[in-house]
């Protein structure tokens, strides 16, 4: 995968990129949103620190370690991408509250819709926006949507000093077993 240039980076703000989405997948993982690196590929998760495509591959959910230009294989293995908020920005601190909540409505249409039987989140603070759920922490959630499990998962971002790969890994096998 070619490196965006600083011009590309510059001009991905505000770009959506399409959800990688089929009926009835095992999981459909919800990103925040979109980076730039992402709105400038048309990749997600493709910001060279991003530790999800390791983190689903050291946790069994995938055959291989895959990369962003290849996200369209996670279908093989029952696994999806979309985001809860489209729109692509620097950092998920540029959403507003509304986005989020607007995001958490969309979703649960496009859940409603495929009929995943997992919903992996991945960020604890804005599942907690879109949905309300103020004191959620990571793990599987008491609810459901539209009938899928709802997990809530570290996220794999390598701006997220919290997590180094292993803790995601753990938590991301969790959700396999």
């Amino acid at each position: 995968m070619k490196r965006p240039s600083p011009a590309e980076l510059a001009d991905a703000g505000n770009r959506t990129i399409p959800d990688v989405i089929a009926g009835d997948l095992a999981v459909l993982f919800v990103g925040i949103n979109p980076g730039l690196w992402s709105g400038a590929t048309g990749y997600h998760f493709a910001r060279p620190g991003n530790r999800f495509w390791k983190a689903i591959w050291q946790a069994g959910l995938t055959s291989e370690l895959l990369s962003p230009d290849r996200q369209a294989d996670l279908l093989a293995d029952s696994l999806g991408i979309t985001n809860l908020v489209p729109r692509t920005t620097a950092t998920a601190a540029e959403l507003t509250d509304d986005e989020l909540r607007g995001g958490g409505e969309a979703l649960l249409r496009k859940v409603a819709q495929y009929r995943p039987r997992r919903l992996a989140f991945l960020g604890v603070s804005t599942y907690r926006v879109a949905f309300d759920r103020p004191k959620a922490s990571t793990g599987r959630q008491p609810e459901t949507i539209a009938g899928a499990e709802v997990w809530v998962l570290p996220n794999p971002s390598g701006l997220n000093a919290h997590y180094q790969l292993p803790q995601p890994v753990e938590a991301y096998s969790a959700l396999r077993d």
